[in-house]
Order: structure tokens, then C-alpha cells, then sequence
């Protein structure tokens, strides 16, 4: 059956707002996407948008499912039992779909139990975003994430990680590069993995054609992976001139995850004081970085860290307001969060509006383009579309 949406603007997912233009649905897919004369003498279903903007659905390139925002995640998920993480890892998918984002990347989950989460939405088994996952994350001895990563030393340590994380059924990798904000007596600034060990990480990955990802924050773990071929950088608090040159050069990503820090401070009363101490170091730094990468043209997609203290699932859209305030424009801060995520993800279906793209859309008040709270609010989204499907928006409640 097919549905034309027409009345309101439609932001084609690559930084244009359309006027007097319909989108016709069928089966899932756009069918049509013109002007509104081309669709004079159509009968069928449609649906009114004025006063709105239909876009397409939301990508958030950075959660993490098992974590619920918690003023300590981690701690959290360690007195669960596997079958708790596995429902709680639902939820959260399902959290972020009513929120809008209609497909997400999880850069590192607990023992793989998220795997089934991302299968079960992927089959359209259970209701869904589309969903990638990276297993478990790799990090050094008593690097960054040990606490529930794959703890491995030396190169062919890294590389059997890496096989491991293929074996398991990983949709990509993710290596940590440099130290964290949320792991005690670890710096974000000291790079962690050598540069020999980061680039045969991602070189095996790249072996059975998985893209990398690398939580990197100081200048010279991001170096390390940068020139080792990383896909993307999560993070890149420090990142310098040369960083940014470099990652120009390599078509290398970033993922900024503002959201990530700023929700941290914002409550400073419920986190630990060392958390706290870094998080405040890095904050002023981390906003001038990502708006340097973003000036000198580099590929940003949106990713939120949802799952981290107090960042929750279903609020993601908070990412893009904060990407304005620091001077990104709206246009460019969703064009992130659609066409370039699609990318990053390698979802070739999704993040635009064009003929033969799925039928995942974000419907709101109002043109964000003009006024970014009307996607980084829920209150303004009007409707979530999934595969053409309409979401119940009530399973967005944090409870």
C-alpha cells in the first residue's frame, strides 16, 4: 500500500530543505521523490506534514546498548545477570527508535549478549532500529574499557583479538587507542596501543573486510590509528593540525560524542570525582577540536555515547544541539546525522531522501534547519517512521 507525505519541508538527508515536494512510500521504500505536481491525480493514502520537516530517520554512530545512563554504567552491568543485559539491551534499542534514530552502532557491548539484540531487530523479529556492533572492545592491559573489554598485549595478541571479535560476529571492530575519561589511573591524553600494534589491528580487520573503530582522544593514540587505517575516530578530544591533516588525507571519520562530556558535568553531584577532574579538563577543548576538524571539512558523523552517565537512550538528539552550540550549522550537524552516518555505517539504504532508499524517516515541527531543538527535543517530533512502519513514540520513556 502506498503512502504520498506531503505538505511540509522535507530535508533530503545531504543538506538541502525541499519546498512543495512529496515523498511517495511503497512497500517500505520511497518509490518517488518530486515535486508536488508530479503527484496530481494521486488517491491513495496520505499523510499531511504541514507545518513540519520529514527527514530521514536519525543515526547515532556511537552507543553503547547494555549501559543505562547510570552515574556508573559499568558497575551497574556487572551485577546482572545475562539475561537482564540482554532485555535492558532492547529497551535502550527500542528507546532510541521512539527518539528517532532509525539505526545506531554499538561500539562495545557485554559478551556479545547485545548480538542478539542487534539480530532480532535486524530480522524485523522484534521492533527495532537497524543495528551494527563491534563485540568487544580491544584494549591493552589496563587500558581504557578493561573492565569489559578483550584485554590483549602485543601484536599477536591484538590480531587474535580482532579474529575473535570476526569469529564472534562482530559487524565491525573498535580498538582503544589512548586512555579514557570514565577508567580510573588512565590519562586521555597517553596514547595506549603502540603504532605497530594499532595498525595490525586494523589491518586484520581489514583482512576479512570489517571497518574499524578507535576510541582515541589524545593527538598521538589518534595519530597511531589514523595511520594505521582506521575508519574512525570516537572522540578526538586532542585532536591537532596534524591530526586533522592527516585524517583529511585518509577519509578518516570522526565521531565527536559531545553529549558524552557535557552530561557528565551537568551531574557532577551523582559521578565520581575523578570522572569529574577529566571531564573537566577536557571539556572547552574537546568543543574547539571538533569545530576545527569541522571547519578545515572533515567527515563528521553523529554519535552520542548513549549509555554513559546520564546520557540516555532516546534523548539522542541532544547530540545535534550541541554541535550547533559550538558553531556547527544546523544543515551540517544533520547532514551528519543522516547522509554521512549512513555512510560511515556503510548502510547505503538509509540516511537519505531519494527514490529506492528505505522508508525511515523523522518527522518534525517546525524547520530544524532554522531551529535544531526541533530534533534535539522529542517534544517536537511529530512521528518515527520504520521501514514505512509508524513507532509507538511511548517506548522512548526512561524508566
Amino acid at each position: 500500500m502506498s503512502i504520498l507525505y506531503s505538505g511540509g519541508l522535507v530535508f533530503d538527508g545531504q543538506g538541502e530543505i525541499h519546498e512543495n515536494h512529496g515523498v511517495l512510500v511503497d512497500e517500505g521504500r520511497i518509490e518517488r521523490f518530486a515535486s508536488l505536481g508530479e503527484f496530481d491525480g494521486y488517491r491513495g493514502e496520505t499523510v499531511d506534514t504541514t507545518g513540519a520537516t520529514l527527514l530521514p530517520g536519525l543515526i547515532d554512530c556511537h552507543v553503547h546498548l547494555v549501559m543505562a545512563g547510570e552515574g556508573d554504567p559499568g558497575a551497574m552491568v556487572a551485577k546482572l545477570t545475562p539475561g537482564q543485559i540482554t532485555m535492558r539491551a532492547l529497551k535502550h534499542a527500542q528507546q532510541s527508535l521512539a527518539g528517532g534514530v532509525t539505526a545506531l552502532r554499538d561500539c562495545g557491548g557485554r559478551d556479545y549478549l547485545e548480538f542478539a539484540v542487534r539480530d532480532a531487530c535486524n530480522r524485523g523479529q522484534q521492533l527495532g532500529p537497524t543495528i551494527r556492533a563491534s563485540g568487544r572492545i580491544i584494549c591493552m592491559t589496563g587500558g581504557h574499557g578493561n573492565h569489559m573489554g578483550r584485554v590483549a598485549d602485543g601484536i599477536d595478541d591484538v590480531v587474535k583479538a580482532v579474529r575473535e571479535q570476526i569469529h564472534a560476529g562482530c559487524d565491525f571492530v573498535k580498538i582503544m587507542a589512548t586512555g579514557g575519561v570514565m577508567t580510573p589511573g588512565v590519562d586521555p591524553e597517553d596514547a595506549h596501543y603502540s603504532a605497530p600494534e594499532m595498525a595490525a589491528g586494523i589491518g586484520e580487520a581489514k583482512r576479512f573486510h570489517r571497518p574499524t573503530a578507535s576510541h582515541a582522544q589524545g593527538a598521538e593514540g589518534v595519530l597511531n590509528a589514523v595511520r594505521g587505517g582506521v575508519t574512525s575516530i570516537e572522540h578526538g578530544i586532542f585532536i591537532n593540525e596534524r591530526c586533522i591533516a592527516e585524517m583529511l588525507e585518509n577519509g578518516t571519520y570522526l565521531v565527536p560524542t559531545l553529549a558524552a562530556i557535557d552530561n557528565i558535568i551537568a551531574r557532577a553531584d551523582a559521578v565520581a570525582d575523578y570522572v569529574i577532574e577529566k571531564a573537566t579538563r577536557v571539556s572547552e577543548i574537546h568543543k574547539r577540536s571538533i569545530k576545527a576538524f569541522h571547519d578545515a571539512g572533515g567527515l563528521i558523523a553523529m554519535g552520542t555515547d548513549a549509555g554513559t552517565p546520564f546520557n540516555h537512550h532516546g534523548q539522542n538528539g541532544q547530540e545535534l544541539a550541541l554541535m550547533v552550540a559550538i558553531g556547527i550549522p544546523p544543515k551540517d550537524a544533520i547532514k551528519a546525522a543522516t547522509a554521512t552516518a549512513a555512510d560511515l555505517m556503510q548502510l547505503p539504504a538509509q540516511g537519505r531522501i531519494a527514490q529506492g532508499k528505505q522508508a525511515d524517516f523523522l518527522i518534525v515541527d517546525g524547520d530544524p534547519t532554522q531551529d535544531i531543538a526541533k530534533i534535539a527535543e522529542p517534544v517536537h517530533h511529530r512521528a518515527v517512521i520504520k521501514n514505512g512502519l509508524l513507532v509507538d513514540r511511548s517506548l522512548a520513556r526512561v524508566n
